[in-house]
């Protein structure tokens, strides 16, 4: 049996099934990137459900795990050396994982960096800018009356679906024919773009052919559509 009292957050939210990798998060397009590699790999895990409209992120416990105040996180009973490990922020995790299983990362080192840098891409460009269109164009920030930070974020998020459109041409994944954690990396944002901020108009999504073909066959995985529902939401 594994010991994970060496954790905090586990006074608050406490391990069942101690011996399960631990994932603490909301079905979020960041969260459900962890809950669907989990899902694909096939890796026992216990999912804690994580109240963000509540702070529940900004307790000590969860604080605790990662001090920047976001999900998901993670506790692997089993981590390099047999110890545990907390690990935090989704591209990282993402990587953990491929790596710890040899699953959806390619072994061959060009490819394998090729992948990562497409996670890069996600978090740095695609997850920040979708969210900041969200923003301004369903919650508090459509009631400012100045458009024009609005108007920044659709044609950046405009530039970046092209970006995956050009790149998606021909291929049915993002490394090609085998799909990868690259993949796993945007499906959330981009379903969460047209689906839960209602900006598929907005950008002109119908435009992007390679974009929209790529998404539903992600979508229609059924590791991914299990993973969109974990952990069960408040």
């Amino acid at each position: 049996m594994s010991d994970l009292s060496a954790f905090a957050i586990t006074t608050r939210w406490p391990a069942q099934h101690p011996d399960r990798l631990q994932l603490y998060s909301l079905p979020t397009p960041n969260g459900v990137k962890v809950s669907i590699m989990l899902e694909e790999i096939g890796l026992p895990y216990e999912p804690h459900t994580i109240n963000i409209g509540k702070n529940e992120t900004f307790t000590p416990e969860f604080l605790s795990l990662n001090p920047n105040g976001k999900i998901p996180a993670i506790i692997d009973p089993d981590g390099p050396g047999g110890a545990p490990l907390g690990l935090f922020e989704s591209g990282a995790i993402l990587q953990y994982l491929a790596e710890k299983t040899g699953k959806l990362l390619p072994a061959d080192a060009a490819l394998r960096y090729q992948t990562i840098q497409w996670v890069h891409f996600q978090m740095s460009s695609v997850g920040p800018m979708f969210g900041q269109l969200g923003f301004f164009h369903k919650f508090a920030g459509k009631e400012i009356a100045d458009k024009r930070p609005l108007e920044r974020y659709v044609a950046e998020s405009k530039r970046l679906l092209g970006v995956l459109e050009r790149h998606l041409s021909g291929q049915r994944w993002m490394m090609g024919e085998d799909y990868s954690i690259a993949d796993i990396a945007l499906i959330g944002w981009v379903r969460n773009l047209i689906g839960f901020y209602g900006a598929g108009e907005l950008v002109g999504f119908d435009t992007f052919g390679q974009v929209a073909a790529w998404l539903e066959r992600g979508l229609a995985r059924p590791a991914v559509q299990r993973g969109l529902e974990i952990p069960k939401r408040p």
